[in-house]
């Protein structure tokens, strides 16, 4: 679902830069209102985690189309939307500078259409008023299905809109849309299965760490595994996803590049003259040291794999520093609120 800079005019790109900078200081905002300190590994992990799930694109049978995690639900019910939006963000963010996955003017829009839908409305419409009288097995698969589909839904035809305001004629609106959302249906299925598989495993491993498990939960479950075996396995999993299982990954084109393929022919269109767009591309190919997750220059079976574990660990620094960064700052404001 990531937007390339071609299907974005540089006013759209800037309006929704303007959208998702704004929930983003909302989110930052309430994270330094928190005092869990067990919530920074887990950003960490979970960060690196939804990045690897992120490489593996998924058949969608009969189609000729993938489909790929996108991890707004899956991080909202554990973490809560802020934290949860802060984390996507910061893998948005990996994926675009270092590895070219979308576009530079594109990633306000795949922001919003990516994180923004699935951590809070995903968050708070769906997981939170789904388990406000306690949470079962049966209400987090329930919420991560109608989550997923939903908050996919509302991705895919917020990239309609925003082709259809950026002028792209390419993609006539009624026609792009009774592509896009079809297909992003049957990959929002496909997510709310897998969102719903990790939350059952951490629900058995861990329940406090699912996002209002010790508010809206009357009888304790006891965990299973320790705090610290929990985060090791799914930082090994993340490892293994992306360093491994990444080289599975289905080479048909995602739900986004397989509509226009049927709209225009082509999964790709060239971008408009805009002095903008050239300025945007030598940024990003400055900045993106593994473009398309590979070596520059280079065709070696092991491309994919080293990329992978490359991005992971980035990506976990990358969430835990910003947590670290933001509770350092809200000690330092208390202290000096303290003296003054």
């Amino acid at each position: 679902m990531h937007m390339t800079d071609a299907l974005v005019a540089p006013a759209v790109a800037g309006t929704m830069y303007a959208c998702s900078i704004a929930a983003l200081g909302l989110s930052v905002r309430r994270i330094r209102l928190e005092e869990d300190q067990k919530k920074i590994p887990v950003m960490g992990v979970m960060g690196a985690f939804v990045f690897a799930a992120q490489m593996i694109n998924f058949t969608i049978p009969g189609t000729g189309s993938s489909g790929h995690l996108c991890g707004g639900m899956l991080l909202s019910a554990l973490l809560g939307p802020s934290a949860g939006f802060l984390t996507l963000c910061c893998v948005l963010l990996v994926q675009c500078f270092l590895f070219a996955d979308g576009g530079l003017l594109a990633l306000g829009c795949n922001i919003w259409n990516m994180a923004f839908y699935g951590c809070f409305v995903g968050g708070m419409l769906i997981w939170r008023q789904m388990m406000k009288r306690g949470m079962s097995r049966k209400k987090i698969l329930a919420a991560s299905l109608l989550g997923s589909i939903l908050t996919l839904q509302l991705g895919a035809f917020s990239i309609t809109l925003q082709t259809l305001a950026s002028g792209i004629t390419e993609l006539p609106f009624m026609v792009f849309l009774s592509v896009m959302q079809p297909i992003h249906l049957a990959i929002g299925i496909v997510e709310g299965l897998i969102t719903a598989a990790v939350l059952l495993f951490l629900y058995e491993a861990r329940p406090e760490l699912l996002w209002g498990y010790q508010e809206f939960t009357r009888e304790t479950v006891g965990g299973k595994l320790t705090f610290r075996k929990t985060i090791v396995i799914i930082a090994v999993a993340a490892v293994i996803l992306s360093g491994g299982i990444s080289l599975l990954a289905s080479s048909d084109p995602d739900g986004l590049e397989w509509s226009m393929e049927q709209v225009f022919g082509a999964a790709e269109i060239k971008p408009s003259g805009f002095p903008l767009y050239q300025a945007a591309q030598k940024l990003q190919e400055k900045t993106a040291l593994l473009p398309d997750y590979a070596w520059k220059n280079s065709h070696s079976i092991f491309e994919t794999s080293f990329s992978g574990i490359v991005g992971v660990f980035v990506v976990l620094i990358l969430c835990a520093g910003c947590c670290y960064l933001l509770r350092f700052m809200r000690r330092k404001r208390d202290r000096g609120s303290d003296g003054g």
